[in-house]
Order: C-alpha cells, then sequence, then structure tokens
C-alpha cells in the first residue's frame, strides 16, 4: 500500500514544521514576553503589599489618634464634673446661708408676732373678764335684786373661767 509507505514522509515533515514552529513561539513568547508579563505582576504585587502596609500603618496612626483623643475626652469630662459639682457645692453653701439668714429673719418675726398674739390674747381675755364681770354683776342686780361689788363679780367670773 503506497498510502502507509508515504505516511513516514508526510509525518516527519510535519513533525519538523511543527517543531520549527513551537519552537519559534517557545522563544518569542516564552522567552520575551512571558518575563515581562511576570516581572509586571511583580511590581503590581509589591504596590499592593506596599500600599496595604501604609493603609496598615496609617489604621494604626489613626486609632493611636482617636486612644489618644478619646483619652483626652475623657480627662476634660472629668474636668468639668468637677468643675460642676464644686459650683454645686458653693451654691449649696450660698443658699444655705442664705436660707439660715432667712429663717433667722422669719423666727424673729414669728417670735415677734407670737409675742402680739400674746399681748392681745391677754388684752381680749382681760376685757372678757371685766365685761362678764360686769354682766354677771348686772344679772345679779336684775334677778336677785343684790348689789355685787366690781371686784367679787371679776373673782366669780375668773373662778368660772378657770374652773
Amino acid at each position: 500500500m503506497p498510502q502507509i509507505a508515504q505516511l513516514a514522509e508526510t509525518w516527519s515533515s510535519q513533525i519538523f514544521w511543527m517543531l520549527i514552529f513551537f519552537g519559534f513561539i517557545f522563544f518569542v513568547i516564552g522567552r520575551g514576553m512571558v518575563p515581562k508579563v511576570m516581572a509586571t505582576v511583580e511590581t503590581r504585587d509589591r504596590q499592593i503589599a506596599s500600599d496595604l502596609a501604609a493603609a496598615e500603618a496609617a489604621r494604626a496612626a489613626a486609632d493611636a489618634e482617636e486612644e489618644a483623643w478619646r483619652a483626652e475626652a475623657n480627662r476634660q469630662r472629668a474636668e468639668a464634673q468637677a468643675v460642676i459639682a464644686k459650683a454645686k457645692l458653693a451654691a449649696a453653701k450660698s443658699s444655705e446661708t442664705k436660707l439660715a439668714k432667712a429663717n433667722a429673719k422669719l423666727d424673729a418675726k414669728l417670735a415677734e408676732a407670737e409675742a402680739k398674739i400674746a399681748e392681745a390674747r391677754s388684752g381680749a381675755l382681760k376685757e372678757i373678764e371685766k365685761v362678764a364681770a360686769e354682766a354677771a354683776s348686772d344679772i345679779v342686780s336684775r334677778v336677785a335684786g343684790l348689789s355685787v361689788d366690781a371686784k367679787s363679780a371679776t373673782v366669780a367670773v375668773k373662778e368660772a373661767l378657770n374652773g
């Protein structure tokens, strides 16, 4: 069969050209282009790693700054609360002093008013006793027809009121 005899010649020619073609592609692409692409990828990876490191450092610095800010804010808050407490204490002392003065004035006025009331009560009781003594004397003279002196009527009224 002549087709089988040509097979070795055809295949050997195809294998030869295939080796030349793939060899050319290997040297052009494999030795020329791939190293450039790999260098670009490595540069990109280094840049990404550098950017990530810079971002991590910036985050750490921001965290440290935030912590310092929080500590300062807490310190200022504590100072403000101390000032407020001091002001409240001063206001309470001032109010206490003013209340004590006002209470002293009110106590003096109350004592004065109680003295006036006691004096008025005493005067009113004396007046009531006097009127009651006169009324008793008048009633005894009208009912019994007896004459009672003012001193006896006053003593009788006092005994009746107290007794």
